[in-house]
């Protein structure tokens, strides 16, 4: 390997904990400036912190990742991101718990290449699929909750077009990060949040 070496540890929950993770990263010897956190849902559209780091990797960097959810939750998402990193960026692979599917296997014969493109769509659609399920248990919690006349969440925060005008450009790499939240005057996370509503009022 001759490039940069990078990890990248998404957690869907602020409350998950991503210690473990993290150790194994820098077992692996991989610095820990280059270990990317991300504590936001696969499915989320916004990814700030994942998107730069895409942009961040160059040809014949390595990425690290326990398994290949960590790139999305979707199928498509999943297919998606591989093709970009491997194929367009041309960044090596490694997935931790399916080494199989690493990217700069010594033998990469036809064969081989043939059955890692199959595993690789098992996984994906075992990531959405798993995903529906817990999405399926979620929903018929809500129904139930609601049914017994519980309020669910916080009301939601009314977002000023000026709010809105700086996500957007933040999200069309008009402006970068640091001049957002000195614009606004408000945290990271509360500036994801009003960047997933931009993201939700666009679709």
């Amino acid at each position: 390997m001759t490039g940069k070496r990078y990890a990248l540890i998404r957690v869907s929950t602020k409350g998950q904990k991503v210690a473990r993770q993290v150790k194994r990263m820098i077992e692996l010897g991989i610095p820990k400036e280059n270990i990317v956190i991300e504590k936001e849902s696969g499915k989320s559209t916004v990814r700030a912190k994942y998107r730069k780091l895409v942009k961040e990797l160059k040809k014949g960097d390595t990425l690290y990742i326990e398994n290949v959810d960590r790139l999305s939750r979707d199928y498509d998402g999943i297919l998606r991101e591989w093709y970009i990193l491997t194929v367009e960026k041309g960044v090596i692979i490694k997935i931790l718990d399916t080494p199989m599917l690493d990217t700069d296997q010594a033998t990469d014969s036809l064969l081989y290449k043939f059955i890692r493109n199959i595993m690789l769509h098992i996984l994906a659609f075992q990531a959405e699929n798993e995903w529906q399920k817990i999405k399926s248990r979620q929903a018929q919690g809500i129904a139930i909750a609601k049914a017994d006349g519980k309020s669910l969440g916080r009301p939601k925060a009314i977002r000023t077009e000026e709010e809105l005008e700086v996500a957007r450009k933040y999200l069309n790499d008009e402006i970068g990060l640091n001049i957002a939240l000195a614009l606004l005057g408000i945290k990271k996370s509360a500036f994801y949040n009003l960047c997933q509503t931009v993201c939700e009022m666009q679709e």
